[in-house]
């Protein structure tokens, strides 16, 4: 499991490939474990200028691993997937994120907290909570709205309606949508590279100021969130469901 989360160095720029193909790099216990170290070490490494964050050309990531989930659902905050995302949060470190074919549920909120998003325009995005019998997750159900409006928010969050790459950088959920995985990654690593060439300390206090206003909120709606989404695992509704997707699959 460990070579599910690649991590590879080049000059100042530490890559996270997710590569577990056979299964749509869907995320494990395991693989947010890596992340989040991953993410924790290169936050305090003065040699790493940006983290990239990436799968294949083909595609980012089908979101958690739901037998994995079924298996070892998170029983509170202290649970890998919740390590993961608050290294997200918290990194000082410019972050980058190069995404093609799906990206769903967490592949699609794992975006908000990045500072750059390159997708493919044919990046199939979706965040299929409510479907799933659960509820939004890592501030999104902060950020979308205000980024959206509530009225398209609520398409996305509680129909769980997909859109595509060109769709998320139209909303401002990407940075630019490109024509090809290959092309998303390219751009997306020859704008991490930038960040060698920049002052680092800079770079940081710029992020730092740029995220300050909305810091505390964030954090206690994911906490909150959290909490919710814990619960609903535990509900009789989402114990269903998430049976009938694994019995489909």
């Amino acid at each position: 499991m460990t070579d599910a989360i690649q991590v590879e160095r080049e000059r100042g720029l530490l890559t996270l490939r997710l590569n577990r193909p056979d299964k749509k790099n869907a995320l494990t216990r395991a693989m947010y474990s890596r992340l989040a170290e991953a993410l924790k070490q290169a936050d305090s490494d003065p040699e790493i200028n940006a983290v990239l964050i990436t799968g294949s050309a083909e595609c980012f990531t089908a979101g958690n691993d739901i037998a994995d989930f079924v298996q070892q659902p998170p029983s509170d905050l202290d649970s890998p997937v919740f390590h993961f995302m608050l290294n997200l949060l918290e990194c000082r470190k410019p972050v980058i994120a190069a995404v093609a074919g799906a990206a769903v549920g967490i592949g699609t909120t794992l975006l908000l907290h990045c500072d750059l998003v390159y997708v493919s325009r044919d990046a199939r995005l979706r965040m299929p909570f409510v479907n799933l019998g659960l509820c939004p997750e890592f501030g999104s159900s902060l950020i979308l709205p205000r980024l959206l409006g509530q009225a398209k928010a609520a398409e996305l969050l509680l129909l769980g309606e997909g859109f595509n790459g060109e769709q998320a950088a139209a909303w401002g959920i990407a940075t630019q949508a490109l024509p090809s995985g290959e092309a998303a990654f390219a751009k997306a690593r020859e704008m991490a590279l930038r960040f060698d060439k920049l002052p680092p300390e800079a770079v940081r206090i710029s992020k730092q100021l740029m995220k300050a206003p909305d810091r505390d909120l964030l954090r206690k709606v994911v906490e909150e969130e959290g909490k919710l989404f814990v619960q609903r695992l535990r509900s009789p509704e989402a114990i269903a469901a998430l049976m009938g997707f694994i019995n489909r699959g």
